[in-house]
């Protein structure tokens, strides 16, 4: 006894207080001493303590996953306490969302600095958002992005025929041009789900901040990159499965210091699977990488890449004509897994992309963030056909190349954050600017109709033979330079006039240069506004707030010229959206709910008479009402529910007067239910069930021709621990034939089954 109370008289010990910008107590932050590697974590009362240490010279780490690391320099002698305080620059809310997205509410958390680039909370954002997390794509078993996206209320996803992937969202396409909130693309190489944290639908128009390179009329997609945290961890997971499915994917994370300045983390992955069709495939690989080195207390980089290669076929794109008499796309006779072209007409793409990102802390308010991204998406081949029925029984084919293609993009933005007061009134603030450059040459040729097939004949496969030698050199163009170049600048401020009353104020300024060249080539240039309002009360603080906006979009446009040789210049077209609706965390943010109502209006949209003379007077209209529903309001079970109604109509377009834009459904609902038993007979087992409804859509804007509405159901049942989990998922258990955005067919039937091992 007397010796264990001489060796402690022999120590010291560190204690302390660690509180946020705001002097809330900062729980669960790490303590550590860099030296020896002892280490702590702050309690639920801001405190903390590191018993028997040993008289010197020590340097103690305040840090958390996603937060900036702070150091203090200390010495400890013998039989005394050592005092050593923090002060996060974090507010208690930031710290809050970082323990959200990743502790237990990763199903219904939704707070990102990327959403408003500024770190405002879900419920004092006045716009409305969804966020399909990694935990969530665990439970489906997704192993494609785009089955992700379903999950979002009024989103439905696209497969482009180029081979792109983007979200329909409130009627609009909206391609997945921002990674990390910064413009990347997707367009003719897609993306892997393997490197994914989260999918953010921010809803829409977004050109206040995102500007019309990375959003669209319906909003902006957000891919968000897994990021290097400061414990060795790993996992290897393999999928098989229905049409040859294998897949084997990795997710390495390991500090490379022992101070955890040094981090890595490395996810790839490997892929090849054939199609529920007789011809199909989809054979990938992806390696990213990703480096985060905090450089001082101060400053922290961020590096990572991905490297992403695709060989694969390309969806059809189905096109119906009067002639035909086929009114819905239901009625084509050709059978649902048949088709008339030959495996070897396929597509090879590949995507390099480099970021960057420095984060340096100006202040105990305000901080500097510098981003880079360099983005080359190359197409080596892309055989694409476009089949045409022009009978009840007759098709046509006519079948494109593209490629030689390199689409190049850079960017560099700039973002200052802060907060500050005038009086007794709190800005959050946001002030940046950034310099975008497009860069793109292909080529590519048309064989024009080169087969005519009657399906009640055994006909031959249209290959890559007869359609290489359809392509004479005659037939083949070269495209010329694509050169644009964007300079951006915005500004937002959200003014807490009380602690339940916010406004939002932003604007945006872009300016376009095109300098192309080529034979489609027209040099312009074109400035845009954007402004933004929004207004947020909560009638329950941190619980309920009611929520309006006013935001624009707009899409830049070259001049046109027009048939009698003269020059057309056109306007930016504009989208105006008006917005309101409620939004609740309720029972410690276990349950997440918003409900909106919008109205998009479009009055200067570019529309071609029967001449194809130019105008710009076209009037469109989209509105509509969203609501989502999130919980996990015991342990294991999640329940997500989703619904949209869209009406999305031509106003004024000189013929086609109140009719719905085309692959515009109506409406579009989500289910989801989990549940994984953590006790009894069943412990670590699961079962989750879910599906999705799209409503009919039109194909075409004259509303001739129907997508047919479906209700595709899905099941999942797992076994799950700590190091291991089994998984077995069925998709469209019913078998149901549909139809997306191009008229190309969805996959029947068909089961992932799936192994997990974590380290």
């Amino acid at each position: 006894m007397f010796p264990f109370l001489a060796a402690l008289a022999q120590t010291g010990s560190i204690k302390g207080k660690a509180t946020t910008a705001d002097g809330k107590p900062a729980e669960l932050v790490n303590i550590r001493i860099t030296e020896t590697g002892k280490g702590t974590v702050v309690n639920y009362a801001g405190n903390y303590t590191l018993n028997n240490i040993a008289p010197g010279a020590y340097t103690i780490t305040a840090s958390f996953t996603g937060l900036l690391t702070q150091r203090k320099n200390v010495t400890v002698t013998a039989g005394n306490a050592t005092v050593a305080d923090f002060m996060l620059a974090e507010s208690h809310q930031q710290l809050q969302d970082v323990v959200i997205s990743s502790g237990k509410n990763k199903i219904t958390g939704k707070n990102s600095e990327q959403i408003a680039r500024m770190p405002i909370t879900n419920l004092q954002n006045p716009q409305a958002y969804n966020v399909v997390g990694q935990e969530l794509m665990k439970q489906q078993n997704t192993i494609t992005l785009t089955d992700a996206f379903s999950n979002a209320p009024g989103v439905t996803p696209i497969l482009y025929p180029s081979g792109g992937i983007a979200a329909l969202s409130r009627g609009f396409s909206t391609d997945v041009n921002a990674r990390n909130g910064l413009q990347s693309t997707a367009g003719r190489s897609s993306a892997d789900v393997a490197n994914i944290e989260r999918i953010e639908f921010i809803k829409g128009p977004s050109g206040t901040l995102f500007g019309a390179g990375i959003s669209s009329f319906g909003g902006v997609v957000n891919l968000v990159t897994k990021k290097p945290f400061e414990t060795f961890q790993g996992s290897v997971d393999l999928s098989m499965g229905s049409f040859s499915l294998g897949r084997i994917s990795a997710d390495i994370n390991t500090p490379l210091k022992k101070d955890n300045s040094l981090l890595l983390r490395v996810n790839t992955a490997l892929q090849k699977q054939d199609s529920y069709n007789e011809r199909g495939f989809y054979n990938s690989s992806l390696l990213a990488p990703s480096l985060l080195y905090k450089a001082t207390d101060r400053l922290t980089l961020l590096v990572d890449a991905e490297f992403y290669n695709v060989n694969s076929i390309r969806p059809s794109y189905v096109r119906l004509t009067p002639a035909s008499g086929i009114r819905s796309y239901a009625d084509i006779p050709l059978d649902y897994k048949k088709s008339l072209l030959d495996n070897d007409l396929d597509a090879k793409t590949s995507a390099s992309k480099f970021f960057a990102e420095a984060k340096y802390k100006l202040s105990n308010t305000w901080t500097s963030s510098t981003n880079v991204s360099y983005v080359n998406e190359s197409v080596e081949r892309s055989y694409q056909d476009y089949p045409i029925w022009i009978s009840k029984d007759s098709v046509t084919i006519d079948v494109s190349k593209y490629g030689p293609i390199s689409n190049v993009y850079t960017n560099l933005q700039q973002n200052f954050n802060g907060t500050f007061q005038t009086g007794s009134v709190k800005h959050t603030f946001l002030a940046g600017a950034n310099i975008a450059q497009y860069k793109g040459r292909g080529s590519s040729g048309s064989t024009g109709v080169i087969r005519a097939f009657d399906i009640r004949n055994n006909n031959a496969k249209v290959d890559r033979l007869l359609v290489d030698s359809a392509l004479t050199p005659g037939k083949l163009m070269n495209w010329g330079l694509s050169n644009t170049i964007t300079y951006g600048a915005y500004v937002s401020d959200v003014v807490n006039l009380s602690d339940r009353f916010y406004v939002m104020l932003g604007l945006r300024y872009e300016y376009i240069e095109d300098k192309s060249t080529g034979i489609w080539a027209t040099q312009y240039t074109q400035s845009s506004l954007s402004p933004k309002l929004g207004l947020v009360y909560q009638l329950l603080k941190d619980r309920v707030s009611l929520f309006g906006n006013y935001m624009n979009g707009y899409q830049n446009m070259p001049p046109v010229t027009q048939p009698d040789g003269s020059r057309f210049t056109v306007k930016p077209v504009y989208a105006k959206q008006y917005e309101g609706g409620i939004k609740a965390e309720l029972m410690h943010k276990k349950i997440s709910t918003t409900l909106s109502y919008y109205y998009i209006d479009i009055d200067n949209a570019v529309r071609y008479d029967g001449n194809f003379f130019a105008f710009q007077d076209g009037k469109q209209r989209s509105k509509g009402i969203e609501w989502d529903f999130t919980a996990t309001p015991t342990e294991g079970l999640t329940a997500i529910l989703g619904y949209g109604y869209n009406d999305n109509r031509i106003i004024d377009a000189k013929g086609m007067e109140g009719n719905i834009v085309s692959n515009a459904p109506q409406h579009i609902a989500n289910y989801w239910f989990n549940y994984h038993f953590k006790s009894g007979f069943l412990k670590n087992f699961g079962l989750g069930a879910g599906g999705n409804y799209v409503g009919k859509a039109y194909f075409d804007d004259e509303n001739n021709y129907l997508l047919p509405s479906y209700h595709i159901v899905n099941a999942s049942a797992f076994y799950e621990t700590g190091k291991l989990r089994l998984g077995l998922k069925l998709n469209n258990i019913g078998d149901k034939k549909s139809w997306g955005f191009w008229g190309a067919p969805n996959p029947t039937r068909n089961f992932v089954a799936n192994l997990t091992i974590k380290f």
